[in-house]
């Protein structure tokens, strides 16, 4: 049963602790935007418009939307995020958001970004994990020719295996660093591929412990059992499956195309069944915890508790290693504070990039937000909390 709150998460003086009074009227004020929707289509028009026309607005976006979700331009401007957020025993994911790159010279160089992220991330357990997209270096086009099974020409022949040598670089770098990398989820059309990719990095470099971990859409209806067959292939070829689960990010886009091309929809005809699988696969990974790590990226408050008391049931310490909860930077600080609190393993994703660059992760973060269940209110309202809660005790000093 879907339940919206949980003891465990209503501690708004520990969810807002790293939070100036400064710093939480202005989340105030930029969440009760993103409470109105045609507010947030009216940001967006303006702000494309605003640079198209190159006006002076990046010191305005860096300063509100981009301070919420964002941890700073480059790698060394994140290290103010990244070591407040380590006061409160939450990790950071670098992420590198940069969208677009469409070129080999592109693709190279967010490959040698991605590289990066992970050498500073090296030994340093405030950065618990690495992440990169395959699209980002990668063209989407000849992927989804692969999984079909369309013959490709010279040309894209050689772009796919400059992608795959791409690929193989990163996860061999993760490797030989010791650093736990996440491979972010793509649309149906092109998972497939990935996932060939992915586990054949995984045979490779999972054999001792998880390095490399693929991500599981249970907004899918087929998802989990394609985790139980990633499960036994692990098994049988003799490594470690890395799990990050994540209920998905495409749901719009792959409703249309599949009634545009006439194929089954590979969505989940609810929410409740996405939830039902999302819980399914949690308990299934710690049931398998022996050769699973698991990644679980939630802002739902059941599920994290569901963890919890999974994890409470088998015998796990809140702090077993091959067990992490994720959040997104900016969000659900109700979730990651209070879990972290608990001693459970916590993660924040952190982007990063220059403010022009990460406009299209900025602006599905405010879309998200809005269209979310009462994401953007619950927000809202424990920011609210935080601030009358501290009205009130600055009263009785």
């Amino acid at each position: 049963m879907e339940v919206t709150t949980n003891p465990i998460f209503e501690n708004v003086s520990i969810a807002f602790s790293s939070k100036s009074d400064k710093q939480l009227r202005k989340a105030y004020l930029l969440f009760s935007v993103m409470n109105r929707r045609w507010l947030v289509n009216l940001g967006k028009l303006s702000v494309k418009l605003g640079f198209a026309l190159r006006l002076p607005i990046s010191g305005l976006i860096r300063n509100t939307i981009y301070d919420q979700f964002c941890g700073g331009v480059d790698i060394d401007d994140s290290q103010g995020t990244i070591d407040e957020l380590a006061k409160y025993n939450i990790g950071s994911i670098l992420d590198y958001s940069i969208e677009g790159a469409d070129t080999d010279r592109g693709f190279e160089e967010t490959t040698q970004e991605i590289l990066r992220t992970i050498e500073r991330s090296a030994g340093d357990s405030n950065i618990p994990f690495c992440v990169f997209k395959i699209t980002g270096i990668a063209m989407t086009n000849v992927f989804e020719k692969v999984q079909n099974k369309v013959k490709l020409t010279d040309k894209e022949h050689i772009s796919f295996e400059a992608s795959k040598q791409r690929i193989e670089a990163i996860c061999e770098f993760a490797y030989k660093k010791n650093v736990r990398l996440f491979v972010d989820a793509e649309e149906s059309w092109i998972q497939k591929t990935v996932d060939e990719i992915v586990y054949d990095m995984m045979s490779k470099y999972n054999k001792e412990k998880v390095i490399v971990y693929n991500t599981f859409q249970m907004y899918r209806w087929d998802m989990m059992d394609n985790l139980k067959e990633a499960h036994k292939n692990a098994t049988k070829e003799g490594y470690h499956l890395g799990v990050k689960l994540v209920r998905g990010a495409y749901m719009e886009k792959e409703a249309e195309r599949a009634e545009r091309k006439g194929y089954p929809n590979p969505i989940q005809p609810s929410k409740t069944a996405t939830d039902l699988d999302y819980n399914t696969a949690l308990e299934y990974c710690i049931e398998n915890i022996e050769n699973i790590a698991l990644c679980s990226g939630s802002h739902n408050q059941y599920s994290n508790y569901f963890l919890t008391v999974q994890m409470e049931k088998a015998g796990l310490a809140p702090n077993d290693e091959r067990v992490y909860s994720a959040q997104l930077y900016g969000m659900s600080d109700n979730i990651s504070f209070n879990l972290a609190d608990k001693g459970y393993n916590v993660a924040k994703y952190v982007p990063y990039g220059p403010v022009k660059a990460v406009m299209p992760y900025l602006f599905r973060r405010a879309e998200e937000n809005t269209a979310m269940a009462g994401q953007s209110s619950r927000e809202f309202l424990m920011i609210k909390e935080e601030l009358q809660r501290r009205k009130e005790a600055r009263k009785q000093k």
